[in-house]
């Protein structure tokens, strides 16, 4: 199936690109930019922004939909909250966005680490983007005692999908980390891709159901497999469609649905939570 016009990007100049790799090799990165495939990579590093990936770069999951590389991951590093900083320092950034791998073989999955991230950061704002933790509420509570400026966590597709697409996950099991994040008082951030198979009357489901636990913004975009190896996308879903999720959305009370074909989880963050509509809370 070939890519639509709206699907394809312009190249962007290579100075800045090239100035984001260097820093990410000096300071021993991860980025989820490059280890998932984003297609926004180029326009992202180009405006001297990334997300950064903590806990290696092998996931313990297996998500049908993802690029990044799964297998038997690395120990936790004690001087990655360091390193990062470093790279945050030197990129200048106000606003920081942290992601992880999936680590299954943790006893908190990761928590403590994203902790130590988000600590070293203040007084910077800082958005985690989290995995499920399997549940476990000591490791969410590790991760919001950090006091992260927004806690995000994918839904990642209609729960109709999850066998296919996403098949160690639970939607409910995700509904209510969301649902826990909006009892510490902060704000609570998710996403989910179309173009998978799923439905119109499945994706309003969605953001009902996200609306239903206090979710504060959502992200919606288009599936584009990182590989020939990943599932084809079912259909390329046109702007116009986009646009009418956001309007769905807003009318129900998020405080953002940022909706496009090339919307991602993190893809111009800071920017999305600054945000404001007239009338906004």
């Amino acid at each position: 199936m070939a890519l639509p016009k709206f699907l394809v990007k312009r190249i962007p100049k290579q100075e800045n690109i090239r100035r984001i790799r260097k820093l990410i090799d000096d300071c021993r990165i991860h980025t989820v930019c490059e280890s998932a495939k984003c297609p926004n990579i180029g326009e992202c590093f180009s405006q001297n922004t990334l997300t950064f990936m903590v806990l290696g770069n092998i996931c313990t999951r297996n998500c049908r939909f993802c690029g990044v590389e799964k297998g038997k991951p690395l120990p936790p590093d004690p001087s990655e909250p360091g390193r990062i900083a470093t790279a945050v320092k030197k990129l200048g950034l106000r606003y920081v966005v942290i992601t992880s791998v999936t680590r299954d073989d943790l006893p908190d999955g990761g928590a403590s680490q994203f902790a130590a991230v988000a600590k070293n950061l203040y007084p910077l704002k800082v958005e985690t983007l989290i995995p499920d933790f399997r549940g476990s509420e000591l490791a969410l509570g590790t991760v919001l005692d950090a006091t992260p400026h927004v806690l995000n966590h994918n839904l990642e597709t209609v729960p109709r999908l999850y066998p296919k697409i996403r098949p160690q996950a639970d939607y409910a099991r995700s509904l209510s980390i969301l649902k826990s994040v909006k009892k510490r008082g902060l704000y609570s951030k998710s996403g989910f891709m179309v173009g998978l198979g799923e439905t119109k009357q499945e994706v309003i489901s969605v953001l009902e159901d996200l609306r239903k636990v206090e979710c504060d913004f959502v992200t919606i975009g288009q599936y584009l497999p990182p590989s020939k190896a990943h599932p084809e996308a079912a259909r390329y879903v046109p702007p116009d469609e986009f646009e009418e999720y956001s309007e769905i959305g807003e009318k129900m009370g998020f405080r953002r649905v940022f909706a496009g074909p090339f919307v991602r989880s993190s893809y111009r963050a800071g920017e999305i939570i600054e945000w404001k509509k007239r009338n906004a809370y």
